[in-house]
């Protein structure tokens, strides 16, 4: 017997079109590349993102075509966000911090059919475009009067006259909920980029699960600033669990130094934000520079990378913000755990808490996870038993688009597919997992492993240390030793001696880096992680001094 329930399918439309009839005064604030203000509300996004569709259609595109954008956080990129899956057709966020070879290759590979960019992204386009034969219209997302007089592009055309003479009225069609609704593709750190492609159905219960109590707890009393790109799986999905919950929205645009953010925070009201935490600490060392405070924000969404325990005490500890350190990635919306308390944690002491809040927390409804050993068993969840992560669900991908790379998943016992995450985790007993590393960075030490997660949060925990990352380096009798790289702080001073006696009493003497790199800068990749693949070519020559 089956329900007697309407057959409704989730389709992204339905989002805006709920935002503009239930909270259409609800406020949209963006910083522009022009560098002004610009405001406008949830009803204003929906008209003009019935105007986008209508100039789709109006180029004639077909049923799941690509539109290609190269922009930062704004309103017209949301607008697209909506215009473009609404009607049927695949948005395409490109990561602009790419290689432009890059961005031309993944542009072939998607047949982008239009592409639509900041202008602060126009030297990118003079770059590219006579490389990427599939688009037929290139678009800028400026006014008319804006428009460069020459800008090398045959046939660029502005956003606002593209859509100015549409109709704001649009009738959104109705299809197949796993129908594709966008696509972003990985940063290709091995090999050429493979892309995740979304549904309509992936993402809207993407962003129902997002907005729960126990992940980032959105509702209409927020202001959310987003500074997780757009560009970069759909801003975590904060663009449509904003819809569904009708919040203000404030994008920070190209301005994303740490007092740029800072005063955008505290000028919006902002309650809530998201981002990487490369992002962060450079606003927190402006705040503590200037002696600021927030009046309004109350908690922030770390992610992208592993959050340092230091980044969580200075936040909960100085400026009384919540940290919520999450763990996803691109194949998985990417939203996978996000780091509550449970009640029965609410009366431990503030140390015993933050031991909890350095994990990355436990599993959304709607992902499974296990460890496994190298054979594939299953691993307990003890705590201490550490092995590769893998997960499922309605939102992790089945394969890449177009096949790259064939099959991703692995197959257990029943037949289910799992997906290999790459990462090394453990998991405790009340299911908060605990990133140890990325198994291709975790150091193995005479049979040992050796986190290197664990190893630059000690680092980044010293006063004059503002970034870290380890690396493993040949070693004659062990394989492998930690050694760090590390960047100082301005005005700040420390030597290798001093750093090493950090370390003790913090992780176990054999756990110790054998030595550490003081470095100008420690590469960082299009998403904001550390590149160590880049550091181990830098380091490449590096001899450890016992060897």
């Amino acid at each position: 017997m089956l329900g007697l329930m309407q057959d409704q399918p989730l389709l992204i439309s339905s989002l805006i079109e709920f935002a503009e009839r239930h909270n259409g005064d609800g406020e949209i604030v963006s910083r522009r590349v022009e560098g002004d203000i610009h405001r406008t509300t949830w009803g204003g996004i929906a008209s003009r993102a019935r105007q986008v569709a209508n100039a789709l259609d109006g180029e004639q595109l077909l049923f799941s075509d690509r539109i290609a954008t190269l922009a930062w956080n704004g309103y017209r990129h949301l607008e697209l966000y909506y215009g473009v899956s609404g009607s049927g057709r695949v948005l395409h966020t490109i990561n602009p911090r790419l290689h432009p070879d890059q961005i031309a290759w993944i542009a072939n590979h998607a047949e982008d059919q239009i592409l639509c960019f900041d202008l602060s992204f126009l030297p990118l386009v003079q770059a590219v475009h006579a490389k990427c034969p599939t688009i037929r219209k290139w678009i800028a997302l400026c006014d008319a009067d804006k428009l460069p007089a020459d800008s090398g592009v045959p046939n660029l055309v502005s956003y606002e006259s593209w859509i100015g003479g549409q109709s704001t009225a649009y009738d959104w069609p109705t299809f197949d909920e796993n129908s594709a609704s966008s696509m972003c593709y990985t940063s290709g750190t091995t090999g050429n980029p493979k892309a995740a492609l979304y549904s309509h159905r992936s993402t809207m219960l993407h962003a129902y699960a997002a907005a729960l109590p126990d992940v980032m707890r959105l509702s209409a009393r927020d202001s959310v600033l987003p500074v997780v790109p757009m560009f970069h799986v759909n801003a975590w999905g904060i663009p449509y669990s904003a819809a569904l919950v009708g919040c203000k929205i404030v994008f920070p645009g190209p301005a994303l130094d740490g007092k740029s953010v800072y005063e955008l925070i505290e000028a919006e009201g902002v309650t809530f934000a998201a981002g990487v935490p490369t992002v962060w600490q450079m606003m927190l060392g402006h705040m503590q520079a200037n002696g600021l405070k927030f009046s309004k924000l109350n908690r922030t969404v770390i992610g992208g990378s592993a959050c340092p325990p230091a980044m969580i005490t200075a936040f909960q500890e100085n400026y009384n913000v919540e940290v919520l350190h999450a763990w996803g990635m691109t194949e998985m919306s990417p939203l996978g755990t996000l780091c509550t308390l449970k009640n029965k944690h609410l009366a431990l002491p503030p140390d015993a808490q933050l031991q909890i809040r350095m994990k990355q927390g436990r599993a959304i409804f709607g992902v499974d996870m296990k460890i496994v050993d190298g054979a594939g068993k299953e691993l307990p969840w003890d705590g201490k038993a550490y092995g590769d992560l893998l997960v499922k669900g309605p939102w992790i991908v089945k394969e890449y688009f177009k096949g790259e790379g064939g099959d991703p998943l692995i197959r257990d016992e029943q037949g289910r597919g799992w997906f290999p995450t790459g990462d090394v985790a453990t998991i405790d007993p009340e299911g908060y997992l605990q990133i140890t590393d990325r198994s291709k960075d975790v150091i193995k030490s005479g049979g040992e492993w050796i986190s290197s997660i664990e190893i630059e949060n000690i680092a980044v925990a010293h006063p004059a240390i503002a970034m870290a990352a380890c690396i493993g380096v040949y070693h004659p009798k062990w394989d492998e030793r930690p050694i760090i790289a590390v960047v100082k702080k301005p005005n700040a001073e420390v030597t290798r001696e001093e750093l090493l006696k950090f370390y003790e009493g913090k992780t176990a003497k054999w756990q110790i880096p054998d030595d550490v790199v003081f470095v100008e800068a420690i590469p960082i990749g299009a998403t904001g992680k550390i590149l160590k693949t880049r550091l181990r070519e830098l380091l490449k020559d590096y001899k450890l001094p016992t060897c």
